[in-house]
């Protein structure tokens, strides 16, 4: 079962082109839901008039090569390995269903779209992929959501805005349910397509257009650190340095002149829903 393409057996059965040009409407269906959802959000305008605007107030010229390296930290940070997520085990999570999903959706195209290979081990990537997914998303869903950690709502409470992770769930589930059952047509077959349908076409009503907003939202932010535009917020002051608390006399007039430390804030407890 490991190492069986389902798909090539699929295809005495469907017609290898009419399961082809099923992945290529679903990659149509994702292009063009990510390109209204940006639309209609306007996130893209947002993006670059904030860039346009930070760029006005920048305090220094960023060179290429600070840009690299730059580029290459949220590369690694905030894409390759979610180091945005405080909480270690959301961040297992979100790695867990991130490439579990790359594995899976991959050797499926790659398997559909070589219905004559012979080989074990993309079968085999492809049950790994599922069951990734699976865990992560199903961790996820049951025990870290914000609704049911903080809120105390049920796990199985549904909205309109967990369609994607559902439908995410829904067609590893029944992926890997057809695979069990042997392949095939059938009702697992039916409803893996079905699930997967949803999730492809349901994008406009998802985050998935936030994929790849936010990588280009981290990489802008540290080019604003480093530019010293800081997204027109005030620097870190010191402030126990003289010249901070002339220039804000306040300071020490309600804090002393030598004010305490405020705190670890938000790191004052361990992270929990983010």
């Amino acid at each position: 079962m490991f190492t069986s393409n389902h798909f090539a057996a699929l295809s005495e059965v469907i017609s290898p082109a009419i399961m082809q040009g099923y992945i290529v409407l679903m990659i149509l269906l994702v292009m063009g839901g990510t390109i209204l959802d940006m639309m209609h959000k306007k996130s893209a305008t947002y993006f670059f008039e904030n860039a346009k605007k930070a760029k006005k107030s920048a305090k220094r010229s960023v060179s290429g090569g600070e840009k690299a390296a730059i580029a290459a930290s949220v590369l690694v940070n905030e894409v390759l390995t979610s180091g945005e997520f405080s909480n270690p085990r959301r961040r297992l999570s979100h790695l867990l269903t991130m490439y579990g999903f790359i594995i899976f959706a991959a050797t499926t195209a790659i398997m559909i779209f070589s219905p004559e290979s012979t080989s074990t081990l993309l079968p085999q990537l492809w049950h790994i992929g599922a069951l990734m997914l699976a865990v992560g998303g199903y961790w996820f869903w049951i025990f870290i959501r914000v609704d049911v950690s903080a809120e105390g709502l049920p796990w199985f409470r549904f909205e309109r805005a967990d369609l994607f992770i559902v439908s995410l769930l829904a067609t590893s589930t029944f992926a890997l349910l057809w695979s069990f059952t042997g392949g095939g047509l059938g009702i697992p077959f039916a409803l893996f397509v079905l699930s997967s349908t949803v999730l492809f076409g349901g994008v406009y009503w998802s985050k998935f257009a936030h994929m790849f907003f936010k990588p280009a939202a981290a990489h802008q932010k540290k080019i604003a650190h480093a530019d010293g535009s800081r997204e027109n917020l005030p620097p870190d002051y010191d402030l126990t340095d003289p010249e901070v608390q002339r220039q804000f006399p306040d300071i020490p007039t309600y804090m002393g002149k030598n004010p305490p430390k405020m705190g670890l804030c938000i790191k004052a407890e361990r992270a929990n829903h983010y």
